[in-house]
């Protein structure tokens, strides 16, 4: 079946688009086009390649993330930073921490790490598992079917917040990130096989799928020659919306403090820190704020366009 990419939203006539065209070639072709969306991909490709530069961001900055400099803030006024601005200066270029004069950009930078690797690894985790359960259950049907849908239905009955932050309170001597990422996986990987489910039972019973199982193809061959690809597109749009909810997630968890143990930085630990000099130092609460929000608008500007793009009639349901 021939694509073709929606019209403008000026009305102008959409230019017509090859037949045979990839999901990845209609996103790209689509994308130029759209200027508030070429912004959001700037600014996820500057946050990821800030995260991926964090240890050379900071030597470049000149501090590490745990580095104090007491000579930054004033002993007399509580440990606020001396100077303007949270203490923004040559050496400090987005000020310091209050009390421990801890730069602010190097715990920034930092935290962008850890709050982007735990957001990917745990999209990961709940892409691979989703869409492998959702096309078992779709395709094999049956007994396969009910048992995964229950589960999915089992999974998705949990109030996942209250259960992340039981999880996480109760184990104490492990890898944090590790047992973040599980955790946030453990409870969103649903959601995509209800999706990967549907689109399958849509295509398990098309022309080239049964011309393949007639021609001897095992399951294995047609599940990821056939309907492997055919549910690409809502899947790609699907991942790029579960980003930002990820972050929202870590940057949640570390605020009510069962996230990111301190010294390792993390931005939602940085806000629930700075809570309490809000008004004295109202710099420490804007900045990392800034960067979460900034982070989480551009991933679902980007995911609603390849919403929009990949999965028309998903993003009008």
């Amino acid at each position: 079946m021939t694509a073709t990419a929606p019209a403008p939203a000026d009305g102008a006539p959409a230019p017509a688009v090859p037949p045979g065209s990839s999901p990845w070639q209609l996103a790209r072709r689509e994308l130029r086009r759209r200027p508030a969306v070429r912004v959001s991909l700037a600014v996820v490709v500057l946050f990821v390649l800030m995260a991926v530069a964090a240890p050379w961001l900071g030597a470049l900055g000149g501090w590490s993330p745990d580095e104090f400099d007491k000579s930054a803030v004033d002993p007399y006024l509580g440990g606020l930073p001396l100077g303007s601005f949270g203490g923004i200066s040559p050496e400090h270029w987005l000020g310091v921490e209050p009390v421990t004069g801890r730069d602010l950009f190097s715990r920034v930078v930092h935290g962008a790490q850890v709050s982007l690797m735990i957001a990917f690894l745990a999209t990961a985790i709940v892409v691979v598992a989703g869409t492998a359960a959702g096309i078992a259950a779709g395709y094999f049907g049956g007994r396969t079917d009910a048992v995964l849908s229950r589960l999915m239905d089992l999974t998705m009955s949990f109030p996942s917040l209250i259960f992340m932050i039981a999880m996480l309170s109760v184990a104490k001597d492990v890898n944090r990130i590790v047992l973040m990422t599980a955790v946030i996986g453990l409870f969103g990987w649903p959601g995509v096989a209800r999706v990967v489910r549907g689109q399958t039972l849509s295509l398990k019973h098309r022309e080239y799928v049964d011309a393949a199982r007639v021609g001897g193809s095992g399951a294995w061959r047609i599940l990821t020659r056939d309907i492997l690809p055919g549910v690409s597109g809502p899947v790609i749009a699907y991942t790029t919306l579960l980003v930002p909810g990820m972050i929202s997630t870590e940057a949640a968890l570390s605020y009510l403090g069962v996230g990111v143990r301190p010294p390792t930085p993390s931005w939602g630990q940085m806000i629930a820190e700075s809570v309490a000099f809000y008004e004295t130092d109202p710099m420490y609460f804007v900045i990392p704020s800034t960067f979460l929000f900034l982070a989480v608008l551009a991933f679902t500007l980007l995911g609603d366009a390849l919403r929009d793009i990949l999965d028309p009639r998903g993003g009008r349901t």
